[in-house]
């Protein structure tokens, strides 16, 4: 008996064939997958997720919940003043995180350090402030020289870079005083830069993603680093691909649901202070709503506790799982937490986030659910647990049904990851790369299908992904796609969409040539101009190859025109599409048992050359069909739209046509 044998053995001698197996034989009249299209979720708050709540605070048809959340492990009841509004502690006061500078490298007086800040700030102005003919070759160089004036506080006076780094912000007028606060004061971003500046390569590759990230007036984005993965063996001659089982598994995929806590039912929903709104606090218009935040949420705001339960609410009868028919596992990639400036967050406002969202998941999902970056207890197990602690976040797990799930910290990658600009020439010096690859390895020996799943895309547009790790990435996708690497999973994007990856890093995208495809998920969350969504997959249990995929969609904009006076009459959660029967007939006629693979994908863009009407439609489906997505009509559009699909690494991205890639605002690309 082989190893895949053995598995399927081990597994359904434990579990429930029944609450697994959607489709022994392909379907393809089946419509949806669970009982329903379209389900109204009732008004009524589920008040038994949560076992009490705050004084007045109970779910009510004005109000949003204040639950009391309590850790189960660390044995923690969270105090009500993290997530009320009206009592927001700014910068960090709740006293629950440490500010930590780098240890100064003299033992300077207070007036000396004075003395530095003072002269730093006058040589970096005049710097700055010098003409380009002046013998310097430019902004780059001169925006290198200023940070190494910057290095040398952040090492023998570390505590005084910050307010520093606010002074010149706003003597520069390089952001508004607001934000020049936000970015750079010790409390929010100015100890990690500190940190950063104190370790930097200046003069090298460092400096110039530093330059870059602070301003593209400073520093063009680096070119992609010359990098060669090294694997342990040279890809098989004839590898070994698990075969079909025949037997169909559902597969859950959540992303990027943003709880915010703090929501304020009745506040301005569309703010213009730059901050997140739906707050009180955040209103420009004194004594006076304009836009009234809705119970269930708004384009401009993060999830309110109504909207996150009406979304797992939807899950049973429109997908057909529920905790007694659960997925065979769910994934989540990435994003808990409210999109707060960072000086209203805090270690205990995140961890009591992520609570109160695992109660919610663990009362409506069954099975397993696998999260990028996996941090949280009761997510993993202890001994994943500790797999993802030596590898940054990282992890892998293996399951029943012999499918190996890797999840990746793409945080190495991200761009707005200040520590992500250390060690530039090396965007695998975390290990994280290393981890994969070895993974894949593993399972390569053994005959075994992967998943990967993720948090940032690796390509698109060019603009998410550091060129560095995103070309490491796309090699060790090359190498063991795709008899290995069966899907690829991101989220962070809000927006549905879709990556291909080609043999020969890109260079010939045919149909042939196409070997791995990368599925991006839709927000939970409305912001920015969005609807609420999520996808359910199915997908063959032995080669994991998936056969269908349907989208699922709460119009956000009828939110405001909810009868809350009756119980039920809460918001439509429906079926928005099925992939296959979207872009089936346009990808040459897909046979209907035939896996929804790399080689669809690109075939779907191919007919996206020839009929625009189909790019309008996936452009339509990139916002989960919010009445606030731009048209995508012009040819400019269309070719950027398809370019972005086939652009798996950031290099890729960057030659596409720029200004079309996200639906969150108007486009500003050049038509033609």
């Amino acid at each position: 008996m082989n190893s895949f044998a053995v598995c399927l053995f081990v597994f359904f001698a434990t579990q429930s064939l029944s609450n697994l197996v959607v489709n022994a034989i392909p379907d393809s009249s089946v419509e949806f997958p669970g009982r329903l299209s379209v389900f109204t979720v009732p008004l009524a708050f589920p008040t038994s997720v949560y076992s009490s709540y705050y004084g007045v605070f109970r779910p009510g048809p004005t109000h949003q919940p204040q639950p009391v959340i309590v850790d189960p492990i660390l044995n923690i009841t969270f105090p009500f003043n993290l997530t009320n509004s009206d009592e927001i502690f700014p910068n960090r006061g709740d006293g629950g995180d440490p500010v930590l500078f780098p240890p100064a490298a003299a033992n300077l007086t207070d007036a000396d350090a004075d003395a530095l800040v003072s002269i730093a700030i006058t040589q970096i102005v005049s710097i700055l402030e010098t003409s380009s003919n002046s013998g310097m070759s430019g902004n780059c160089s001169r925006c290198l020289s200023a940070l190494s004036v910057g290095q040398l506080v952040a090492r023998l006076a570390p505590t005084r870079l910050p307010a520093s780094m606010v002074s010149l912000c706003k003597r520069m007028k390089f952001r508004t005083d607001t934000v020049c606060e936000e970015l750079y004061h010790e409390n929010t971003f100015g100890a990690s830069w500190t940190q950063v500046l104190s370790h930097a390569d200046i003069m090298g590759s460092d400096g110039r993603y530093i330059c870059a990230s602070l301003s593209p007036k400073f520093c063009p984005p680096p070119d992609v680093v010359p990098v060669r993965v090294k694997f342990p063996r040279p890809r098989p001659t004839c590898p070994r691909t698990p075969r079909r089982s025949g037997s169909r598994v559902k597969v859950l995929h959540l992303s990027d649901l943003h709880l915010d806590t703090r929501y304020e039912t009745g506040s301005e929903a569309a703010c213009t202070t730059g901050r997140l709104c739906c707050r009180l606090r955040e209103n420009p218009y004194p004594g006076r709503i304009i836009h009234p935040a809705t119970l269930f949420g708004n384009y401009l705001c993060d999830s309110p506790f109504y909207l996150a339960l009406a979304a797992l609410q939807s899950i049973e009868p429109l997908t057909g799982t529920s905790l007694k028919h659960p997925p065979v596992f769910t994934l989540y990639t990435g994003d808990l937490a409210p999109h707060e400036p960072e000086d209203r967050l805090s270690r205990s406002f995140l961890y009591a986030t992520e609570d109160a969202v695992w109660q919610m998941f663990k009362r409506y999902i069954g099975g397993p659910i696998y999260a990028a970056l996996g941090e949280h207890y009761g997510w993993i197990d202890n001994s994943t647990q500790t797999q993802a602690a030596l590898h940054y976040g990282a992890y892998a797990v293996n399951h029943p049904l012999c499918l190996r799930i890797i999840t990746l910290n793409t945080d190495f990658y991200y761009r707005n990851n200040i520590y992500a600009y250390l060690h530039a020439d090396d965007p695998d010096f975390s290990g994280i790369f290393t981890f994969l690859v070895a993974e894949l390895q593993k399972a390569e020996d053994v005959g075994q299908r992967v998943w990967i799943v993720g948090h940032s895309p690796s390509g698109w547009q060019g603009l998410n992904a550091l060129p560095g790790g995103s070309e490491m990435l796309y090699q060790i996708i090359e190498r063991y796609s795709p008899h290995v690497i069966a899907n690829v999973f991101f989220g962070h994007t809000h927006e549905d969409q879709t990556t291909i990856y080609y043999k020969n890093n890109g260079t010939n995208q045919t149909a042939e040539k196409a070997i791995a495809s990368a599925w991006i998920g839709p927000s939970l969350t409305p912001l920015t101009n969005l609807n609420s969504g999520y996808r359910l997959y199915e997908v063959d249990s032995g080669s994991w190859e998936v056969f269908e995929a349907w989208t699922f969609y709460a119009d956000v904009n009828t939110f405001s025109s909810l009868n809350t006076s009756s119980e039920n009459d809460g918001p439509v959660f429906k079926l928005e599409y099925s992939t296959r029967k979207a872009y089936g007939k346009a990808a040459n006629n897909w046979p209907h048992d035939a896996p929804l693979n790399a080689t669809f994908w690109h075939l779907v863009t191919e007919a996206m050359e020839r009929d625009r009407e189909l790019v309008s439609l996936f452009n339509t489906y990139q916002g989960k069909s919010s009445i606030k997505t731009p048209n995508c009509t012009s040819l400019a559009c269309a070719q950027a739209k398809i370019c972005y699909i086939r652009s798996g690494s950031t290099a890729l991205g960057r030659q596409c046509p720029q200004g079309f890639s996200s639906v969150q605002a108007d486009y500003d690309g050049v038509n033609f």
